[in-house]
């Protein structure tokens, strides 16, 4: 992406500003995730929503993500970053402008879709360009910043959220939670034109480039098994649809496999080399990332649930308490990036124990707050380890993920990993809310009027006691994140890797 030789250190001259023009959509795509969660009471009354209507504002955009991201990325080894790239921009910043626009839940609904659609398509690209782009220390580095702003995306979207309809009121405020990434989303695809710059063509592999080298039966394949297995998770009563799920999934293997294969003859690729996987750090740190993305959800949706039903807070409230925690990100994720390729594979395990460590003090946070021992400042100090943890973990599983794919084999392995991250969140959201639900229902208070919440409360106390629930799953997850990172790190220990190559 970049036609200037790399000086030393890996950085390429323009370097900072190819940065800037990967990062803020990525920040967009993932605070869109987030910000939602504390606009959906606003949005149901302005629009006149149905539970069914709120629940495909977040299925919508979930799905239409994940289903595109492993094409996108072959798309994009194939026929250049750059044009998807813009291409994913633009796709966002037209589904966000109708959402924010939105006169009834459907047009709310389809523009999700769009909306969900640029995010797969970009997202690919940016793993990819910076594999491309950067190497060694500065590879570091660049991936550093990109794990601040997952960090920052995810954490930061319910406080932004909170002081937007805060201050603008439900109406207007959970319009623009969507209608803010219009600037942003036409300032990055112009920059995007001039600061972006493809690599000299390769005329011989162009000619390979048709739409039968991007596999549209294994295109297909994965996309009607991601969409089956993600269903299940985001929409009740859809539980029947894992079983053809898993067929699918066993078909698309096996046609991979198939296509790598009889490449020799046909000279086609798969759009997933099978190969892919036995690279064992790419394996190991996709399950870490993938878990961690699980959990993270959960957690912050039932704080921000508890914070306002539970005791009756407001959403302000309840986005400022994942405040500090991404305070931590955004300092520590570029200092990370500087030291993970001589500490990496120990960044992951400690990242994984601060992580765990931060939940059961949660859990112990929500217990006490909920029965009026504690006061609520002190939810967000239990939480904050969370904060060096989630630094430690993404920023260095992003560098271990991708530090032995094959340039060519990028954005499909981007796309693969960040497909496992969207229904391991899918997954974790469901799991982390059905165990607070289930427990909340058997208490026999979810039914009762929010007004009757406050510390101390019978509907306080069994929130506190549906959160620590809730936490139980959060904590299984984490320890799947934490059990990987430790064994890659014993892998890497016995075979001498565990300071990386730049």
């Amino acid at each position: 992406m970049n036609r200037n030789p790399l000086p030393a250190g890996g950085q390429p001259a323009g370097g900072n500003r190819i940065l800037v023009v990967l990062l803020v959509p990525l920040f967009m795509s993932l605070m869109s995730v987030s910000v939602v969660n504390v606009a959906l009471p606003a949005i149901e009354d302005g629009l006149g929503a149905s539970p069914a209507d709120i629940q495909w504002v977040l299925a919508g955009y979930a799905l239409a993500f994940g289903v595109v991201l492993v094409a996108a990325g072959r798309a994009g080894d194939l026929w250049g970053r750059k044009p998807i790239f813009i291409a994913g921009i633009l796709f966002f910043t037209v589904g966000s402008l109708a959402a924010g626009l939105a006169v009834d839940p459907l047009m709310l609904n389809l523009s999700r879709v769009v909306t969900g659609l640029g995010s797969g398509l970009l997202n690919p690209q940016i793993i990819g360009i910076i594999q491309n782009v950067f190497h060694g220390r500065a590879r570091g580095r660049a991936y550093g910043f990109f794990g601040t702003i997952v960090g920052l995306g995810v954490a930061i979207g319910p406080t932004l959220g909170g002081v937007i309809i805060g201050a603008l009121g439900p109406e207007w405020g959970w319009r623009i939670t969507f209608l803010i990434n219009v600037p942003f989303g036409v300032l990055s695809a112009v920059l995007a034109v001039a600061w972006l710059h493809p690599p000299a063509r390769d005329r011989a592999a162009e000619a390979r480039r048709t739409l039968g080298a991007l596999d549209p039966v294994g295109m297909v394949l994965l996309a009607a098994a991601v969409v089956f297995v993600m269903l299940p998770f985001i929409l009740p009563g859809t539980w029947l649809l894992l079983a053809p799920a898993v067929v699918l999934l066993a078909a698309w293997w096996r046609w991979e496999q198939r296509m790598k294969a009889r490449y020799p003859v046909t000279g086609r690729a798969p759009m997933v080399d099978p190969m892919l996987f036995r690279i064992p750090s790419f394996s190991y740190s996709t399950v870490t990332t993938s878990f961690l993305l699980g959990a993270m959800p959960g957690l912050w949706a039932v704080q921000a649930i508890v914070t306002q039903q539970g005791l009756g807070l407001s959403a302000l409230a309840a986005g400022l308490t994942s405040l500090p925690p991404a305070v931590a990100i955004m300092v520590l994720s570029p200092w990370i990036g500087q030291h993970v390729h001589r500490r990496g594979p120990l960044f992951v395990v400690l990242g994984g124990v601060l992580a765990m460590i931060a939940v059961v003090l949660g859990m112990v946070a929500f217990h006490q707050i909920a029965a009026g021992a504690w006061p609520y400042w002190t939810l967000a100090a239990c939480l904050f380890l969370f904060g060096p943890g989630q630094a430690l973990l993404m920023t260095s599983t992003q560098v271990l993920t991708m530090h032995e794919v094959p340039l060519h084999a990028a954005g499909a392995a981007g796309g693969v990993s960040q497909t496992a991250q969207r229904v391991l969140t899918a997954i974790g959201l469901a799991a982390v809310t059905g165990a607070f639900y289930a427990s909340l229902a058997a208490s026999g208070t979810d039914g009762d009027r929010p007004d009757a919440a406050s510390a101390g409360s019978a509907v306080a106390v069994a929130h506190g006691e549906a959160a620590d629930a809730a936490l139980l799953v959060v904590l299984g997850l984490l320890a799947v994140t934490l059990a990987a990172g430790v064994l890659d790190y014993l892998r890497r220990r016995r075979n001498g890797t565990l300071v990386l190559e730049d």
